[in-house]
């Protein structure tokens, strides 16, 4: 099933913590159609705008799955509001950046990085969100803002 132009519901679920233990990782209507936004709002901009593969490596997490990761039931990807993702070959604070001045997001989070393709971005999308944007690193935990450590 597409989930938008060049997104398809296969690769929002996909999971291999999932497939590694037999976790039905298959979404409710409600969270398709907030998966169909989030490809609309975040992923196809981004994909338009730099004309390069996205590779999600999380999206829609069953609240089975988000309890076998030791994430939160109520986590944005069990309401398949969220993905996290990189752009091959595009530095991921430019990318993060990028979709903190462009995009209509509710939370941006630039995940472990430490220069050029280190780490992954985090990217929420609700209509009217909130647009928060936090850096994540091991040293120090969430932070306002996009932030390099040294």
């Amino acid at each position: 099933m597409k989930l938008s132009g060049n997104f398809t519901l296969g690769e929002m679920i996909k999971s291999q913590t999932a497939l590694r233990k037999g976790i039905d990782n298959t979404p409710e209507p409600e969270h398709i159609a907030n998966m169909k936004a989030l490809c609309m709002n975040i992923l196809e901009p981004v994909r338009e705008h730099y004309g390069l593969p996205i590779i999600p490596s999380s999206g829609y997490r069953s609240k089975a799955l988000c309890r076998a990761i030791g994430s939160s039931d109520e986590s944005q990807h069990a309401k398949g509001e969220a993905v996290d993702f990189e752009v091959a070959g595009v530095d991921n604070y430019e990318l993060a950046k990028w979709i903190s001045e462009t995009l209509p997001f509710d939370q941006l989070i630039l995940e472990y990085y430490s220069g050029g393709n280190s780490g992954w971005i985090h990217c929420s999308y609700v209509p009217n969100g909130r647009g928060e944007v936090l850096t994540m690193s091991k040293n120090r935990g969430y932070q306002r803002g996009l932030v390099i450590e040294v």
